[in-house]
């Protein structure tokens, strides 16, 4: 079955007040999928119930198009945005452990753990507490923790954080890697740019609903393309008078980002740069993904 991961109607409430509304989605095999929102929008609940920890009140979670049952904890993997090795616990120690009760054998642990730390160039680490490592060395101790039994189910939330950008690109490789082997993510962050790069679907919840589904580049045709940037070696005088055009702004010395009503108020733009002198670029932009969930949730989720 190519749909290792599905939600259906999935409802969860707490006292009174629902947490998740109604969401389904389904993650493919080799497919990192993106689960967006803003604080208390329902990402975490969501993510515990897949991992079984809590269950739905409405609506059924499949695994390979079966209900959930303890067999399937060697199966998933998870990195929480709350880091929870134990800091006075030794690298290896704890990620043997942990290897050991998703049911490997010694050996293959300890091949897996060695597998990991040279990926990471952290062999370094293997027999230090977590507390004597940095907080980006943690971070990919707790990754390794996730993913050292090799999961086909992987669920990561807030992957990045804490990384320099040398170790957030090592660690994209990783994920796509996993992703390239046919592991199944479900993939939430906040920084959208990682979610455009990496990502196939996407789901944004808001106040608990599902309020934007679908392919992420069909998401994005959907809406207008309102921002033109435009590099010129000579200055453009009167762009803001141009009909349609809503936003100028200057940036470097021949480079501007305008904002526009239509595609027709962007040609009138090229037009007059045009008239001016030579244009080194010109680009209808499409909209990003954070400005989308601006305008579908109404805030930033930078």
């Amino acid at each position: 079955m190519n749909q290792p991961l599905q939600l259906h109607d999935v409802v969860k409430q707490y006292a009174g007040h629902t947490a998740v509304d109604g969401l389904s989605l389904q993650v493919e095999k080799g497919e990192i999928y993106g689960l967006l929102g803003g604080n208390g929008a329902g990402k975490t609940t969501t993510m515990r119930m897949v991992l079984g920890l809590i269950h739905p009140d409405e609506g059924h979670i499949s695994y390979d198009g079966k209900p959930y049952h303890n067999g399937l904890q060697p199966l998933m993997g998870y990195l929480p945005e709350e880091r929870g090795l134990y800091p006075k616990v030794k690298v290896s120690d704890q990620l043997l452990y942990l290897a050991h009760l998703r049911g490997m054998k010694a050996a293959d642990a300890r091949q897996s753990l060695h597998y990991w730390l040279e990926r990471f160039d952290a062999m370094e680490y293997e027999h230090k507490r977590i507390e004597e490592l940095s907080k980006g060395n943690q971070q990919k101790m707790g990754f390794i923790a996730a993913v050292i039994h090799r999961p086909s189910i992987l669920i990561l939330d807030e992957a990045f954080s804490g990384l320099d950008p040398v170790n957030v690109e090592m660690l994209k490789e990783v994920v796509l890697e996993l992703r390239n082997d046919g592991t199944a993510i479900l993939f939430s962050t906040h920084r959208m740019e990682h979610v455009e790069e990496l990502c196939r679907h996407l789901t944004m919840l808001k106040r608990s609903k599902p309020v934007l589904q679908g392919d992420i580049r069909e998401i994005k045709q959907a809406y207008p393309r309102e921002h033109v940037l435009l590099r010129t070696p000579q200055d453009i005088n009167g762009l803001e008078q141009l009909p349609g055009v809503l936003q100028v702004e200057r940036r470097d010395e021949g480079d501007y980002r305008l904002k526009v009503s239509d595609e027709q108020a962007a040609r009138q733009v090229l037009q007059t740069a045009l008239a001016a002198g030579n244009v080194d670029r010109f680009e209808i932009q499409e909209p990003t993904l954070n400005e989308i969930f601006i305008k579908v949730v109404g805030q930033s989720h930078e």
